[in-house]
């Protein structure tokens, strides 16, 4: 319960104050050990132990230092140790940065200010955003908020339920191994294989729980709700990735909208199978609906977490 309630405060703490600047951020830590491993590893043979090697260091070092940190808080005082797993936990989740940065992209884009969304969108995403049109500005932005739906809000949450702070940043942590050197081109190719692979473990089950909430409890308005969760199933198996495409499915069925498609990358085009079906043109609009998606994901995450959570409580009372 303590788990419970820790994460339930880290959320409206992020929903309160968002990422503050000036805050000293685990985060942003990880990411300058990262960069440091990174520049004095990746080099020379054998570059995949070494990828091996990285993700295990940095990894250990945050669980550890976690760990310890919020068991000698609970051993003060319980409300010391609830206050300091909030903290860290709150550092995990990005649901108010998610909307702010998706934001930046619709304000502009609604005032035809195509320029200006273009620039915020480039700030999100790795494709080319100087020639892209309304639709495809859109697209970009709500394919960010379908993906990090669950990367950046109920995988966090759903690892602090399971172990408190020190899995919620365990999960950061890997997460942001993965988004800065899990690529596939050829510096990282090897280097960045096991962040890659491990992050794709840690988000199977949340990203398949948070689209079948999605779609379970939300009215799917173009299919039935059979005919939904089967085109879930069969589109999320489109995106090259195996956990994003959940997402991205079950956002463009709710919205009848169609993602995925042509971008470019360094001027290079690359093309993935589209998902969803287009019953509606993408506009400046879904990226709004997209933000509704999002936050209702959160609040069935919780609610689910909650009844779980007093389901174990009578359960180990009743035992």
């Amino acid at each position: 319960m303590e788990h419970l309630i820790a994460l339930t405060a880290a959320l409206l703490l992020d929903l309160w104050l968002g990422d503050p600047r000036w805050l000293p951020h685990p985060v942003r830590m990880m990411g300058s050990v990262i960069h440091f491993l990174e520049n004095r590893l990746n080099k020379g043979r054998f570059r995949r132990f070494k990828g091996v090697t990285m993700v295990l260091m940095v990894c250990s070092f945050v669980f550890v230092i976690t760990w310890s940190v919020t068991a000698i808080s609970y051993h003060v005082h319980i409300l010391l140790g609830v206050a300091v797993e909030c903290f860290f936990i709150w550092t995990t989740i990005a649901l108010r940065g998610l909307k702010e940065a998706s934001m930046d992209v619709y304000t502009p884009l609604i005032q035809s200010d195509y320029t200006q969304a273009r620039h915020h969108l480039s700030m999100i995403v790795g494709r080319d955003t100087d020639n892209l049109d309304e639709p495809e500005v859109a697209r970009g932005a709500i394919e960010t908020v379908a993906e990090n739906t669950s990367d950046g809000i109920t995988a966090p949450l759903f690892f602090a339920f399971l172990g408190g702070a020190p899995l919620a940043m365990l999960y950061r942590a890997v997460n942001t191994c993965d988004s800065m050197v899990g690529y596939r081109h050829e510096r990282f190719y090897h280097f960045g294989w096991a962040s890659a692979r491990l992050d794709d473990v840690l988000n199977w089950i949340p990203a398949r729980l948070t689209s079948m909430l999605l779609l379970l409890l939300e009215k799917t308005p173009f299919q039935t709700k059979r005919e939904a969760i089967a085109l879930l199933f069969h589109h999320s198996k489109r995106h090259p990735s195996p956990n994003s495409g959940w997402g991205e499915a079950a956002f463009a069925i709710l919205m009848g909208i169609q993602l995925g498609g042509e971008n470019r990358y360094f001027g290079e085009v690359s093309t993935r199978p589209t998902i969803g079906v287009p019953y509606k043109e993408i506009g400046a609009e879904h990226i709004k609906a997209a933000h509704h998606f999002m936050v209702r994901a959160t609040v069935y995450i919780i609610l689910l977490l909650w009844i779980g959570g007093a389901v174990i409580e009578v359960a180990v009372t009743w035992g």
